[in-house]
């Protein structure tokens, strides 16, 4: 577990592999005003890691970004029976044998919404993705909106393979397939862009890749110029 800025945490878990390629899964915690947890996108859990979770607090919402990141929440939703859980229709059409309060809609009226804002990122029929901005620290936190692995993550062949998808740092951006199902779309995801742009992020948090730490906005409108093609 490393601590990004007050009350963001994330946790880097094992990888996963998913079209050939090793994807190294992350976590990201950030502790509400009323000093619950709030867990995007959760890792596998172990022991140790239940331990250092009670450190900060008690669990209260539980989040599936997408329908790709959905592995683990069943061993959280039964660890954490308190939780809520909220997700994508997408990943609760994929997973009904999972739980959830409530899905992610344009609308959706969010009850962590004093800390973290939220974004429902649509216009493809290959997958929506809610994306999040921390306030207090700046942070915006997406899944595979943006990938943005090192080279060092694999190799040669994998290497080659990453970067023709466009996720190799330091010019991560979203995978390729998901580009091209926008080609109808691109001024949805225009607007979408704006909504990210209008945050101000200082930080960007991905679940594959790289942390971008430091010319946020910057590596945003660069990861986003495919829209412009």
């Amino acid at each position: 577990m490393k601590q990004l800025a007050e009350n963001l945490w994330i946790v880097d878990g094992e990888a996963v592999p998913f079209f050939t390629l090793p994807y190294t899964t992350r976590m990201t915690i950030v502790r509400l005003s009323d000093g619950t947890l709030w867990v995007h996108s959760p890792i596998k859990l172990t022991s140790e890691l239940q331990t250092q979770i009670a450190s900060l607090g008690e669990v209260r919402y539980l989040i599936a970004p997408n329908h790709l990141h959905h592995l683990f929440l069943l061993e959280w939703q039964q660890a954490y029976p308190q939780a809520q859980s909220f997700g994508t229709s997408e990943v609760q059409t994929k997973r009904p044998d999972l739980h959830f309060e409530q899905v992610f809609t344009p609308e959706f009226n969010a009850p962590w919404s004093a800390d973290i804002a939220q974004l429902l990122f649509t216009g493809s029929h290959f997958m929506q993705e809610c994306v999040f901005f921390h306030k207090a620290s700046s942070t915006l936190i997406v899944t595979d909106l943006i990938e943005n692995f090192s080279p060092d993550a694999f190799n040669a062949l994998q290497r080659l393979l990453a970067r023709g998808a466009g996720i190799l740092a330091p010019n991560g951006k979203m995978p390729l397939d998901w580009r091209l199902s926008f080609m109808f779309a691109k001024q949805q995801a225009r607007t979408h862009l704006v909504k990210m742009l209008a945050w101000q992020p200082k930080r960007i948090v991905m679940a594959h890749g790289l942390i971008v730490e430091q010319d946020a906005m910057a590596f945003l409108q660069s990861s986003f110029a495919w829209l412009e093609g």
